[in-house]
C-alpha cells in the first residue's frame, strides 16, 4: 500500500529531500538571467527583444501560480508535482536545442509554467507537519528554495563560461527527470478531501482575496520587499560592471554572497512557531531598508564601497527570505483545505511586485545610476513598514479560518 501523508511524521530526510527538490526546480526560473547576452547573440535576438528571454519565463511562472498551483487543493499532490515537472523537463530540453528566437521564447514560457511545481511542494510540506513545528518545516524547505534562487545565476554563469549556455538547460532537464523518479518513490501521497470543479476552484480564489485580510496584508508586505530585492539585483550587476569593471565570473562570485541570506529561512520559521511573527516582520523590513543604506557607503569605486555592497546583499537577502517564510507560516495557518490557493495568490501578488521592482530599478539606474536606484530601493521597505504599522493586534493570526469556500 502506498504511503500517505496521514502515515508520515515528517522524517528529517524527507524535509531535506523537499528542500533540495525546491531548490533544483526553482533554479530553472533564474538560469537565463545572466545568459541574456550569449543567448541573444546566438539567436540574433535584437537588444529590444532580448528582455523576453527572461520575461517569458516569468510570464509562464505567473500563469502557473494562478492557474496550476490551486490544483493542489483538489488533485493528488505527488502526481500533480510529477506532471508539472515533466512539463519543465520537456521545456528545458526544447530551450537547449532551440535554434531560433520564437521556439526559445515558447520553451521559456513553459519552463516558467513547469517551475510552479515548487509552489505545490511548499504547501505539501506544510500539510506533512503538525502545527507546533510547521514554521520550522516550511522554513527548512524554503531555505532550499532560496539557495536554488541565489545559486542559479552564478551556476549558470560558470557552466556557460566552461561549456555553453545550452549545457545549462540540458543539465537541468536531466536533473528534472532524475528528481522526478526520486520523488515518485519517496513522497507520500496526499489526496485532498475538497471536491471542486476547476472553474469553481478558480472562482473561489476571488473569495479568498476578498475575505482574508491576513492574505492581503502578507502578500502586500512581501510585494514591497520583493520589489526592493528586484531593484537591488537588477542594478547591482550594472554597478559592478560600470564602477568595478567586473567580468561575468566576477558578477557570479558576487551573487554567491547573497546565498548567506538563505539561513534566514529556518530561523524565521522557528521564530514564527514561537508566536513572534509581528516583531520579526518589522525587523525583516528594517533589514531590507538598512541594506540600501549600507550599499551607499564608501567612496565610489573604493574597496570599502565594494565590501559594503557585499554586506548589503547579505542583509537584503536575509530580510527578504525571513519575511517570505513569516508570510507563508501565517497564511498556511488559515486552513488546510485551501492552502495551495492561498500560496498561489500570495506568490502571484509579490511576483508582480518583483516585476515592478525590476522595471523601477532599470529606469532608476538609467536616470541616476546607483544613487537613485538605492533611494528607490530604500523607499519600498519603508512603505511596507508604514503599512505594517496599521496592522491590528492578532490580525495576522487567522482571519478567514472559518470561511466556507465551496
Amino acid at each position: 500500500m502506498a504511503l500517505t501523508v496521514r502515515d508520515a511524521d515528517v522524517p528529517p530526510w524527507l524535509v531535506v529531500l523537499l528542500a533540495v527538490a525546491c531548490g533544483l526546480i526553482v533554479a530553472n526560473i533564474y538560469y537565463a538571467q545572466p545568459l541574456v547576452g550569449p543567448i541573444s547573440r546566438d539567436m540574433a535576438i535584437s537588444p529590444k527583444a532580448a528582455g523576453l528571454i527572461v520575461t517569458m519565463t516569468q510570464v509562464g511562472y505567473g500563469i502557473g501560480l494562478l492557474l496550476v498551483v490551486p490544483l493542489g487543493d483538489v488533485f493528488e499532490n505527488r502526481r500533480l508535482v510529477l506532471i508539472i515537472m515533466a512539463v519543465a523537463a520537456l521545456a528545458l530540453a526544447g530551450a537547449a536545442f532551440a535554434s531560433h528566437a520564437l521556439p526559445f521564447f515558447a520553451a521559456a514560457l513553459f519552463i516558467g509554467l513547469g517551475s510552479v511545481a515548487v509552489q505545490v511542494l511548499v504547501p505539501y510540506a506544510a500539510h506533512l507537519s503538525p502545527e507546533a513545528v510547521r514554521g520550522r518545516v516550511v522554513g527548512n524547505v524554503m531555505s532550499g528554495l532560496m539557495f536554488g534562487i541565489m545559486l542559479a545565476r552564478p551556476v549558470a554563469s560558470f557552466i556557460t563560461d566552461a561549456l555553453s549556455w545550452h549545457a545549462v538547460f540540458i543539465m537541468s532537464a536531466l536533473l528534472m527527470v532524475g528528481l522526478g523518479f526520486v520523488l515518485r518513490v519517496a513522497l507520500p501521497r496526499r489526496v485532498p478531501e475538497h471536491e471542486l470543479g476547476y472553474g469553481a476552484l478558480l472562482l473561489s480564489m476571488v473569495g479568498l482575496v476578498r475575505r482574508t485580510p491576513a492574505l492581503r496584508r502578507r502578500a502586500l508586505y512581501h510585494a514591497f520587499l520583493f520589489a526592493a530585492f528586484s531593484v537591488f539585483w537588477t542594478t547591482a550587476p550594472l554597478l559592478l560592471t560600470d564602477r568595478f569593471h567586473f567580468s561575468q565570473n566576477g558578477i557570479a562570485l558576487f551573487a554567491l554572497a547573497g546565498v548567506a541570506g538563505a539561513v534566514a529561512a529556518p530561523i524565521a520559521g522557528h521564530v514564527a512557531d514561537r508566536g513572534w511573527s509581528r516583531p520579526a516582520t518589522g525587523l525583516a523590513m528594517l533589514a531590507v531598508a538598512a541594506a540600501f543604506l549600507i550599499g551607499r557607503s564608501g567612496q565610489a569605486g573604493s574597496a570599502w564601497s565594494l565590501a559594503a555592497l557585499v554586506i548589503a546583499a547579505i542583509t537584503l537577502d536575509f530580510g527578504v527570505t525571513a519575511n517570505l517564510v513569516l508570510g507563508q507560516r501565517a497564511i498556511f495557518s488559515l486552513g488546510a483545505e485551501y492552502r495551495s490557493r492561498l500560496n498561489g495568490l500570495y506568490m502571484a501578488t509579490f511576483f508582480v511586485g518583483g516585476a515592478i521592482g525590476s522595471a523601477l530599478g532599470g529606469w532608476a539606474y538609467a536616470q541616476g545610476g546607483w544613487p537613485l536606484s538605492s533611494w528607490v530601493g530604500l523607499i519600498l521597505p519603508v512603505l511596507a513598514l508604514l503599512y505594517s504599522a496599521t496592522e491590528r493586534s492578532g490580525q495576522d493570526k487567522g482571519y478567514g479560518r472559518a470561511m466556507t469556500l465551496s
